[in-house]
């Protein structure tokens, strides 16, 4: 649904733009709405990180404020699939909270948002920060070659390669932890069920299965180009000690970690 400002301002740089509101808070969104019409802000609404995640594929709008704690999907939930879905991946995310954690910061940021704005409402604060992401996401709007590209099956489910893609980043980002499969699958907003049915028709493997191929090709990258020790290596990579991950090494490539890097 679309919302028409009643009492606009003149025409200024939010005129126009399609911005996504997305809080499960009923006078937060209200308090923005305000906002933002006055701004002349084409504004649509989510009440939750999975309405919202559904209104952005629809709309593909130029920017999205988001709740992070909302029930159902939270706002990091909805966030990693957006940035996994390529329909969606270059929308700024703004994320909205009431907590000032350097901690929630970090772990928001990380998953792909790209500024912070806390509750309550510093009102000219949202209007700059809008303004310079909006001009921002104008610049990098020019496609880019991915360094990380899986070659998928043509005619794979779309919402199957959001998950795998999501998922993916994740446990790239976290390859020195072995997360379950039940929270792996509820860190990008589906079950166990239906994220090894995603990976196995994405991948042709399961999920573990792709991890450990990950973590060797990481390590074989590691030991390659770096001097560091393979102790510190098989930590990094969520082995708890050098001889469990010397075993993997040798079952994978044939041989020990310290032979291949001679």
């Amino acid at each position: 649904m679309i919302y028409k400002p009643l009492t606009p301002l003149p025409p200024g740089p939010l005129s126009g733009q399609r911005i996504l509101v997305v809080d499960d808070a009923e006078d937060d969104r209200t308090l923005l709405s305000g906002f933002l019409l006055r701004h002349g802000v084409r504004l649509y609404i989510g009440t939750d990180g999975q309405d919202g995640y559904r209104k952005a594929q629809t709309v593909r709008p130029d920017l999205i404020l988001m709740d992070i704690r909302m029930p159902g999907y939270d706002g990091l939930t909805s966030c990693r699939l957006l940035k996994a879905n390529t329909s969606t991946r270059n929308i700024p995310v703004i994320f909205l909270s009431a907590a000032t954690t350097t901690e929630e910061k970090v772990t928001g940021l990380s998953t792909g948002a790209v500024d912070y704005i806390t509750k309550p409402f510093d009102f000219e604060e949202v209007r700059l920060r809008l303004c310079i992401h909006l001009r921002s996401a104008v610049r990098s709007n020019a496609p880019t070659a991915s360094t990380e590209s899986v070659e998928i099956p043509h005619g794979t489910n779309t919402f199957d390669m959001v998950l795998f893609q999501a998922a993916r980043k994740l446990m790239l980002e976290k390859l020195d932890q072995t997360l379950s499969l039940n929270g792996l699958a509820s860190a990008v907003g589906t079950n166990a069920r239906r994220l090894s049915s995603a990976f196995k028709n994405c991948a042709g493997v399961t999920v573990f299965d792709f991890l450990r191929e990950e973590r060797m090709r990481e390590a074989r990258r590691l030991l390659s180009e770096t001097t560091l020790e393979i102790g510190a290596i098989a930590l990094a990579l969520g082995y708890s000690n050098t001889a469990n991950f010397s075993t993997a090494f040798r079952e994978r490539f044939g041989m020990p970690p310290s032979q291949f890097r001679r």
